[in-house]
């Protein structure tokens, strides 16, 4: 099937998935006959990843339904640490 690898296939032609990724996208490599992984380029990668910033959770705060409650920013960064969900 297009897009299929073998796992012996592309580690023997990682050259060409890696072609076939940026041509064609996204490219499935089976293990014992099952889609074990997906190789992606790395503009999917981030796009998928998503910026790592506290802007959404912001966002989401200041579109409150309750304008009485003021929220204020602080003006110094605080870093973001990753969650799971």
């Amino acid at each position: 099937m297009p897009g299929h690898w073998l796992l012996q296939d592309a580690k023997a032609r990682f050259s060409e998935l890696v072609r076939k990724v940026r041509s064609e996208g996204p490219q499935h490599v089976s293990v014992h006959g099952r889609d074990e992984v997906v190789v992606i380029s790395v503009e999917d990668y981030r796009r998928l990843q998503g910026q790592r910033s506290g802007a959404d959770l912001i966002a989401a705060m200041q579109a409150c339904p309750y304008p009485e409650i003021e929220l204020v920013e602080s003006g110094t960064p605080m870093p973001v640490r990753p969650v799971d969900l």
